[in-house]
């Protein structure tokens, strides 16, 4: 899939929504709870199922990223389904450190 910044996207198994932060400039294979993502305003395939064994839910706020492709996504809507990016677990994105007050 050809992702672009801005982008909404919404899982075919669970209640899950994402919008894209930061878009890689290759196409990439994202999915939620075992299904592919959906663009908003389509349908989701018939027949898709929640896999719960692929990881955490998404939650609501989070950052999403996978730093080397170049890729963030911001859950908007929690789900049971965990983001998954060519099969694997796409891990939360960590805070900044901030500087020190000394």
């Amino acid at each position: 899939m050809k992702l672009r910044p801005g982008q909404k996207l919404h899982s075919a198994v669970c209640n899950a929504q994402f919008v894209v932060v930061r878009a890689p400039a290759t196409d990439v294979d994202l999915g939620c709870g075992g299904a592919p993502l959906v663009e908003a305003g389509q349908d989701a395939p018939a027949g898709a199922t929640l896999d719960p064994t692929l990881g955490d839910a998404a939650l609501l706020g989070k950052r999403y990223a996978d730093e080397e492709l170049g890729l963030e996504l911001l859950c908007s809507r929690p789900g049971e389904g965990a983001l998954t990016l060519d099969g694997r677990a796409l891990p939360l994105k960590g805070a900044k450190p901030l500087p020190s007050s000394d």
